[in-house]
Order: C-alpha cells, then structure tokens, then sequence
C-alpha cells in the first residue's frame, strides 16, 4: 500500500512543478500559453464576426466559463485527475504482471510504429469516436446527464463554454476511454500536442458566437451552427441530437443529426433548468444532491 500511496502524493508535487513549468517557461508544445492563444484568437472571431449580433463581447457567464476553462484544464488535473491516472496505470500494470503482461502487450496495435502524420490523425479518429459515444452515454443514463447539465446550463454560447463542465464528468470520460486508448496507445504526451491542440480548437470554434459551417466538409467536421443545435432547449428526441465532439461525421453515419434551420437565435439549456444552480460550488455538486 506504501507503493500506491508515494506514487498518489508524488503526482501531486510531479504536476505542480510541470505546471509551473508551464507557466515560467515558453516551449512549442506549451498547454498553458496554447490554450491561451486559441482562446484569445477565437474570442477575437467572436468579436469581429459575431453571429448574435445582440450578444455582448461579455457575454451571460463569460467569467464563470473562462474560470470553468482554467479549473477543468488544469487544476482539476492538478487536485485529482494526474493523481488518480497514475495510479490506475500502476494498479493496472501490477494486475498485468500477475500474467507476465504489461501494458505494451495488450495493444492491438501500435499507431506509433506507423509514419507518424498517419498515426496521430488515426488517433485523433479514433479518440474522436470512443467520445461521441461516451458523449452519447452522458444523455441516455439519468445520473451521467445530470453531471452533463453543467454543460448544457449556458444561456449564451461562447469560446469558453467548451470547457463548462463538472467534475466528474472529466472522470466519466477519462475512466471510459482509458482502455480504448490504451490497445492503440504508443504515443507520448509531446506526440499528441497538436492533436490536441486541433480538438480544443475545433470545441472553441463550435461553441463560440460564429455563423460558420465549413461548406461541404460540415459533414466531416463539428461546426458552430451544427453544435448549436445540441445545446437547443427544444430536442428532437428525449436523449438529444449532434453529438459530435470534434468531427460531424459520427452522427450523419449513425443518423443523430439535426439541423432543422439557422439555429442562430434558439434558446439554450434544458427542460428542468429552473432548479440548476448558478454559481461554481454549487454546479460542481449538483449531481450528488439529487
């Protein structure tokens, strides 16, 4: 127990100082000042293309959602998440050599053993799909949606409602797609930067106040005026429509698109939305009140 118990306290000094080095130091794969330049670049978008044009630049909530962005991207990794993946990754390898195993041997495949362009845009695809479902699990099993209702509480989109969500529902997400990646992994963190990087652009992009689609490749790529649609008070089905995360096309091949009209001046949120909280604390547990 001693073992688990030095790497779960080790994690925590471990992301400390690489946040700080984040922070101090400017490098090309830098989470920090990337997720700064995309937003600051999309919210300049929003400012000079607006769609709402009745939207202030300050939109409802715009501080409550930039302070979400900042928690859930990095001290949420800092107070549990980094944490709890290295211990699952210690547990799990110690479960594996029980047989002679290790997490190597139960890959698939190794997407990083192919040139490295096709590698990393099959994982982004790959990864892509493992959350469309898991996005759709959020809608269809009653406590995942209400942990899901913290993203779908805004009023008024923007860049930074991307990154609304609570708490838990980065666990649901991580825990879910642990072994999915794990049987195509290979990658290391400096690997999948600009995968990421692209994701979180696309997310910007899709909740932001900007009239676009992308032409033809809206059925490929998630867009603004598809992605609104999903946030729509009034849903075409009990378990919602668009589920896409970065990539449209999961949900015209399944058939859970919907884009009945310019979705530009629809009302957003929920059907119980009266009893959601308003502030941060109360959001964050609100799941486990109910």
């Amino acid at each position: 127990m001693e073992k688990y118990s030095d790497i779960f306290l080790n994690s925590y000094s471990g992301y400390f100082n690489y946040l700080l080095n984040e922070i101090l130091y400017w490098k090309w794969d830098n989470y920090f000042y990337g997720l700064l330049f995309i937003s600051l670049g999309v919210w300049l978008l929003e400012i000079v293309f607006p769609w709402r044009k009745n939207q202030p630049i300050f939109r409802k909530d715009f501080w409550l959602d930039l302070f979400y962005m900042f928690f859930n991207f990095f001290l949420l990794n800092l107070i549990l998440l980094i944490a709890l993946s290295n211990l699952a990754e210690t547990l799990l390898n110690d479960f594996l050599s029980l047989f002679n195993l290790q997490l190597t041997s139960i890959q698939v495949v190794s997407l990083s053993e192919l040139p490295k362009p096709i590698g990393l845009i099959l994982f982004f695809i790959i990864s892509d799909f493992v959350q469309w479902n898991i996005h759709r699990l959020l809608h269809r099993v009653p406590f995942l949606w209400n942990i899901h209702k913290t993203h779908h509480s805004p009023k008024q989109m923007g860049f930074a409602t991307q990154f609304r969500y609570n708490w838990m529902e980065a666990v649901v997400y991580k825990s879910i797609q642990y072994i999915p990646l794990i049987l195509i992994g290979g990658f290391a963190l400096e690997d999948v930067f600009i995968v990421h990087f692209v994701a979180i652009a696309i997310g910007h992009l899709n909740h932001a106040n900007i009239g676009w689609d992308y032409g033809i490749f809206k059925y490929v790529f998630n867009n603004p005026k598809m992605h609104i649609w999903h946030h729509s008070k009034v849903l075409p089905s009990k378990y919602g429509a668009n589920f896409g995360i970065s990539l449209s096309i999961w949900d015209y091949l399944f058939k859970t698109n919907h884009i009945p009209n310019d979705g530009k001046d629809i009302e957003l949120g929920f059907s119980d939305e009266e009893e959601f909280p308003n502030d941060f604390i109360q959001q964050e547990l609100f799941p486990f009140k109910k």
